[in-house]
C-alpha cells in the first residue's frame, strides 16, 4: 500500500512543478477564521505584463512573491464551507473575481483542504 501512495505523492510534486500562467483577473490568499470558523478569501487585482509577470494594476510595477510592501485585497469573501465560497466566486451576478479554468480548479482544491483543516483544528497553509 505505500508504494501507490509515494507514486501519486510523486506524480502530485511533478504536476505542482509545471508552468501555470496567471490569471489576470488576479490572485487570492486563502485563511481560516478559527474564531468564527469561517473560511477567508482576500482577492487582490492584478495585471499581467508581456512576460507573464503580475504587476500592480495602479502603478504597473511587477508584483514580488516574498518581501513587497502588503497590498490592501480588493474584495474580502467569509463562507463556512468551501461549497458556499466557490458558489459566491463564481455564481450570480458578475462580475466575477477569477478568469481561467484552471485557477477556479485550483481554488477549489484549496478551499477543500482549508475547510478540511478548519473541521480537523489543524493550522492550513495554502499551496
Amino acid at each position: 500500500m505505500v508504494e501507490p501512495l509515494k507514486e501519486l505523492q510523486s506524480l502530485d510534486d511533478q504536476l505542482s512543478q509545471r508552468f501555470i500562467a496567471l490569471d489576470p483577473a488576479g490572485y487570492f490568499l486563502i485563511r481560516v477564521d478559527r474564531e468564527t470558523l469561517e473560511l477567508v478569501v482576500e482577492h487582490f487585482a492584478n495585471d499581467v505584463d508581456a512576460s507573464g509577470r503580475a504587476t500592480d494594476p495602479e502603478t504597473g510595477e511587477v508584483l514580488e512573491c516574498r518581501g513587497s510592501a502588503p497590498r490592501a485585497a480588493a474584495a474580502v469573501y467569509r463562507s463556512r464551507t468551501a461549497k458556499q465560497m466557490g458558489i459566491q466566486l463564481t455564481e450570480g451576478e458578475g462580475p466575477h473575481p477569477l478568469s481561467c479554468l484552471d485557477h477556479a480548479l485550483y481554488l477549489g482544491r484549496e478551499l477543500q483542504r482549508a475547510e478540511q483543516a478548519m473541521l480537523s483544528g489543524v493550522d492550513y497553509v495554502q499551496d
